[in-house]
């Protein structure tokens, strides 16, 4: 059987017709990450955690008008964080995209948040910031962008270590390319106990978070390690691919893609996780065969979540002030 490879740069802009771009406000400890398609990408929306914070994701279901989406936003910032896709918007509407209604072109940017703020930054705001970190994030985005502790992940944390931003790519062997961008601030843990074994090391490719391989035991069944006594949790994600899809197609894409998550954090999916994946096509590669073909790229996109929420934990760093130590200083 070939193997998979990831793609040159094993980031979600593998997927050629992506960029993704990051703002970051250090003193609050929060921010905001766009991913743009040079033109408009096809896209769907599966939500599994029971604490959501979303923006125009009524519209991605299969029954809806708009078809086509032009930007997704990720953000820090709780239900404030909604703001960064009006941001983006502005911007959009300024570049001349969105959908046209009578000669006016309407950006449809649906976006996501999660809770970061009770990670010790300074929330004292005089206005809400989101709406600039979302044009400053949509400014910067680019085929190259940083991970770690950036955009929507600045903040982020998981039960007892910080999260952050992840992304990686597969190529498949019919060619078609499948990327994950993730933010990572779960109620639960990616490693195994307190160890540096990742949950996800199975999914693993060419070391790119530790290479250390599965830990060579497990501890018994027991209750979870959580960050209860701090509320606010969620994962993120983003699954992108060329592959030539429907609505209903992107939104199977989304639904398989959880079992990424469910690979790489324990617990996952939980009633106080907002744990939602978006999934977005270019449209540029048709399916030679749409079932065979549907199957195999959302084995691929868990496989991709998987290793994108390990690759966020492993890439943050630290800043004075964490309320939780980063991977790198404990086990790097």
């Amino acid at each position: 059987m070939t193997a998979y490879h990831s793609g040159t740069m094993n980031l979600i802009t593998d997927v050629a017709g992506l960029r993704v771009g990051h703002a970051e406000d250090r003193a609050i400890r929060t921010g905001t990450t766009v991913l743009l398609g040079d033109a408009p990408l096809t896209a769907g929306l599966h939500v599994m955690g029971g604490a959501p914070g979303t923006r125009e994701t009524d519209l991605l279901a299969s029954d809806k008008t708009v078809h086509q989406i032009d930007a997704l936003v990720l953000s820090g910032g709780s239900a404030f964080g909604l703001d960064a896709a009006s941001g983006v918007a502005d911007e959009l509407r300024r570049a001349g995209r969105g959908f046209e209604v009578g000669g006016v072109r309407v950006p449809i940017v649906p976006g996501a948040i999660l809770f970061d703020l009770l990670n010790g930054g300074d929330k004292d705001w005089p206005e809400n910031p989101y709406k600039r970190l979302g044009r400053d994030a949509l400014q910067a985005a680019d085929r190259r962008f940083a991970l770690g502790s950036v955009g929507a992940g600045t903040g982020a944390l998981t039960a007892t270590l910080k999260g952050g931003l992840g992304s990686v790519s597969l190529r498949l062997s019919s060619g078609h390319m499948v990327g994950a961008l993730v933010a990572v601030n779960a109620l639960g843990s990616a490693v195994v106990g307190e160890g540096p074994h990742f949950h996800a090391a199975p999914c693993e490719m060419a070391a790119e978070f530790g290479g250390l391989g599965p830990a060579p035991g497990f501890p018994p069944p027991a209750p979870p390690v959580t960050k209860l006594a701090q509320p606010g949790n969620t994962t993120l994600g983003i699954v992108a691919t060329d592959a030539a899809l429907s609505r209903a197609q992107c939104t199977r894409l989304a639904i398989s893609a959880h079992d990424g998550i469910a690979r790489a954090l324990m617990p996952a999916h939980t009633p106080l996780d907002g744990d939602l994946v978006f999934a977005v096509s270019t449209g540029a590669r048709p399916l030679t065969d749409p079932l065979a073909g549907t199957l195999e790229l959302g084995h691929a996109a868990a496989i991709c979540v998987a290793r994108a929420i390990a690759r966020a934990v492993f890439e943050a760093t630290s800043q004075p002030g964490d309320r939780f130590p980063c991977w790198q200083v404990l086990h790097g």
